[in-house]
């Protein structure tokens, strides 16, 4: 359905018109209130601008969003492993190496492709690259995703996610041996200030730009030299749980974008122990990341709901080889 949505700028941003609307107004992505700017559908004060247009305190934003247009994506036929499903929502285990919505470099193969050929319909709130799209994981993090059916299932879980009342839990295997059993990890979340393929967290909140991000961290796990972590988000930033455990020092395991890259088994395990760790790490194929855990009140009926899925194949055998080595 289509609606107009009103802001008024009172946090002294100075902002880019399209960065500032994308950071505020989570269903939308940048690129699609670019194209809502281009054609006319933002006014600032009344009056239409560039989004390049630099925000400024007291500004009054008119933001129209016209109803989703039909998905022009291909259905495929890929295998889903689906843990629930009704008329609203669905919600899949996502495989590691899987992309969740068609971009640049990954037209095809991506979940959206695959639950396309599964449902008759997706919510069309996420625009016509992410039909259903409620939150994301990164290619190569495993584990819970709900997407939506209905636009009303999606307003409503987006809003649960905003408002922190639906829980997103992670297990993260580490480097390192922490001396905190629980911690909380503040820290703003943006683009790397000279590498823009990456996100960091950024300490010049003047200068660059940043979102709140906010992880919760608690020891599941102690092995020799690496630490099963679950991790709770609070906020959903782009690799939020990779940068926050790398900005700690302690970065995820097989994470060769954020500080993993160059690792080495710990030198106090055997020759042949380091061979066979790194062998099991190399056999990752990505992070060892895997959302096992996610909590909702159903859209509908307001019934919550909880699923929990185990770590994939790979990430287990990694954690029981250290379970059974570990021992000093």
């Amino acid at each position: 359905m289509a609606t107009t949505r009103e802001l008024m700028v009172d946090d002294g941003s100075e902002e880019r018109l399209d960065v500032y609307l994308a950071n505020r107004l989570g269903d939308l992505s940048r690129s699609t209130v670019q194209k809502l700017i281009e054609k006319g559908s933002v006014l600032v004060n009344g009056r239409t601008v560039r989004s390049s247009y630099k925000v400024q305190s007291g500004d009054r934003i008119s933001v129209y969003v016209p109803d989703a247009e039909p998905s022009h994506l291909a259905p495929e036929q890929i295998p889903l492993e689906i843990v629930y499903e009704d008329r609203d929502l669905i919600v899949v285990n996502k495989p590691r190496g899987m992309t969740v919505h068609p971009a640049p470099g990954s037209a095809h193969g991506t979940l959206v492709n695959a639950v396309l050929a599964h449902c008759e319909q997706l919510s069309g709130v996420g625009g016509e690259e992410r039909p259903g799209i409620v939150h994301r994981l990164d290619k190569d993090t495993s584990g819970l995703l709900v997407i939506a059916k209905t636009d009303a299932a999606h307003h409503d879980l987006q809003r649960q996610i905003q408002s922190r009342t639906a829980e997103r839990r992670y297990l993260a295997l580490v480097w390192g041996e922490p001396s905190f059993n629980k911690a909380v990890v503040d820290a703003p979340i943006g683009r790397h200030p000279t590498d823009r393929q990456r996100m960091a967290v950024i300490k010049n909140t003047d200068r660059y730009t940043a979102r709140e991000a906010v992880t919760h961290l608690a020891v599941r796990k102690r092995f020799r030299g690496f630490t099963l972590l679950e991790a709770k988000l609070d906020t959903g930033r782009t690799h939020q749980i990779r940068v926050h455990c790398s900005f700690i020092g302690y970065p995820v395991v097989g994470d060769s974008v954020y500080g993993a890259k160059d690792r080495k088994p710990p030198a106090d395990y055997t020759k042949q122990e380091q061979i066979e760790l790194a062998g099991l790490i190399d056999a990752l194929n990505g992070q060892a990341l895997h959302a096992y855990q996610l909590c909702f009140d159903h859209p509908a009926t307001g019934e919550r709901m909880c699923f929990e899925v185990p770590p994939p194949r790979e990430m287990a055998v990694l954690i029981e080889w250290l379970e059974k080595h570990s021992n000093r």
